[in-house]
């Protein structure tokens, strides 16, 4: 009994630290979620590390206020002869030729500040088009807008796929390995394996195909283009479906059936999928009424206006101008698209004056447009009471950074890059530029440069003249 009693008496002597050990591990726990050791070991002292003094025996250097990375944005208003004193001397380049037109005004204001240029008021405006076209789709269309690619019911024996007027829509996904596509595409590949297995749900496992197109009516190619446009692979034909854009899987150019091309990319996956396609696909137009067997949902218009402006897409550019005439007018051509964008720019306030659009990318050399009625749209995609448009700026290219504008700006003041957002545009002969800039105390230009006499072999140097000329806004202090 005395051996056990002395064993026991070991044991509790060995635990009695431990014990001891797991309270104080528990205390201070509490003390620190509960905020109590600090205030305990150093009554009155700042909890805030960077409030404390370091130890006598370190030295630290001396605390320093940084430099300014930018001025305070400037009050009072933009200097006319400021700004004139900026670009005037960019835009007298003879390598612009001898039709330059210029307008710069306050993007917080109305009208023209400064306008520079002689001769006729209109100039070839080029891709800079696209700007309207963007504001013209978010003002018929929410940004949250998508545009679905359909396979409806066409009896026992056949489907139809019914396209939605998908710019983006592409012909296959993108490959796991690759870096993914922005915008996200829809694709034909999957509504295809979608298809199938609808299909199969029903026991159905031989089907012919057709393809509906019939969303957009009008001409494919605008009569305002040079006719070689289209047939030189310059630019494909408009349609309501199609895939990547009407680019061929592989070389250049465009394809010459854009629909067709995506049927028989759809019906070739169906067969991979186990179903029997019967002979080729075949157009129609699907019934009202027709059973849906399976969709996919293409980018939101917001991420596709953004799309157009950074890479100066002409045919996603063009496909949103028919969904403004479907919309604006209830007509999916290039035509009701054109009447649309009138209206609704007018309907927002903006008057286009005596600018005249054909079509919604600018390839049109017919198209003339007053640089004063491009600030205005610029200023309405800017209006705090138009959050719906705000994609128009956020799709703007940054000078030296993105989109149109990453190679550019490489000549001229340094201060331009990164503080001109702005679409270019350019065709043979012409070139464009339009957008904002901020000067180096803050204040936000909108400007619109074109030049529509440009000579070919000039073609470089003048794009670097128009450039150097909206840097100059950027690298000013223009109150």
């Amino acid at each position: 009994m005395a051996r056990r009693d002395v064993r026991h008496g070991r044991r509790r002597a060995r635990l009695l630290p431990l014990v001891a050990l797991v309270c104080l591990a528990l205390a201070a726990a509490g003390a620190w979620r509960y905020d109590v050791l600090d205030r305990w070991l150093a009554p009155g002292r700042p909890a805030d590390p960077a409030a404390i003094a370091p130890p006598d025996e370190l030295t630290l250097p001396a605390v320093v206020e940084p430099p300014t990375v930018a001025d305070e944005p400037a009050g009072g208003p933009l200097g006319v002869d400021t700004v004139r004193r900026a670009i005037a001397p960019r835009l007298r380049d003879e390598d612009l030729g001898r039709h330059v037109l210029a307008a710069v005004g306050a993007l917080d204001g109305a009208g023209v500040l400064v306008r520079t240029g002689t001769g006729s008021p209109l100039a070839v405006p080029a891709s800079t088009t696209k700007v309207v076209t963007a504001v013209a789709a978010l003002l018929a269309m929410a940004p949250d807008t998508t545009f679905r690619t359909r396979v409806v019911d066409d009896g026992p024996r056949g489907i139809v796929l019914v396209g939605g007027g998908d710019p983006l829509l592409a012909s296959e996904p993108a490959s796991p390995r690759e870096e993914p596509a922005w915008p996200a595409r829809a694709d034909v590949t999957t509504l295809a394996r979608e298809t199938a297995d609808a299909l199969a749900a029903e026991g159905r496992t031989r089907v012919r195909v057709g393809y509906d197109t019939s969303l957009f009516t009008g001409p494919a190619a605008n009569p305002r283009w040079r006719a070689d446009y289209v047939p030189d692979g310059v630019v494909s034909p408009i349609t309501a479906l199609w895939v990547d854009e009407g680019r061929p899987a592989e070389g250049f150019g465009r394809v010459e059936d854009p629909a067709l091309t995506a049927a028989t990319v759809f019906a070739g996956e169906l067969s991979r999928r186990g179903i029997r396609v019967v002979g080729i696909p075949r157009e129609r137009v699907a019934a009202e009424d027709a059973a849906e067997l399976a969709a996919v949902a293409g980018a939101q218009l917001g991420q596709v206006v953004e799309h157009v402006l950074q890479l100066s897409d002409n045919e996603a550019a063009e496909v949103l101008l028919r969904h403004v005439g479907l919309a604006a007018e209830g007509e999916g051509s290039s035509e009701a698209g054109r009447r649309g964008v009138v209206r609704l720019l007018d309907e927002a306030g903006v008057d286009l004056g005596r600018t005249r659009l054909w079509d919604g990318s600018g390839l049109s050399r017919q198209n003339r447009m007053e640089p004063a009625a491009l600030l205005d749209v610029i200023r309405l995609a800017a209006s705090d009471e138009r959050p719906e448009l705000r994609a128009v700026l956020t799709g703007l290219p940054v000078a030296g950074f993105t989109g149109s504008l990453t190679d550019r700006f490489g000549t001229g003041a340094p201060e331009g890059r990164g503080r001109v957002r702005a679409k270019t545009g350019t065709l043979t002969g012409v070139t464009s530029l339009a957008g904002l800039a901020v000067d180096r105390t803050g204040r936000t230009m909108v400007f619109a440069m074109f030049a529509d006499r440009v000579r070919v072999e000039d073609t470089i140097e003048a794009r670097d003249a128009m450039d150097a000329a909206a840097a100059a806004l950027g690298a000013c202090r223009c109150g």
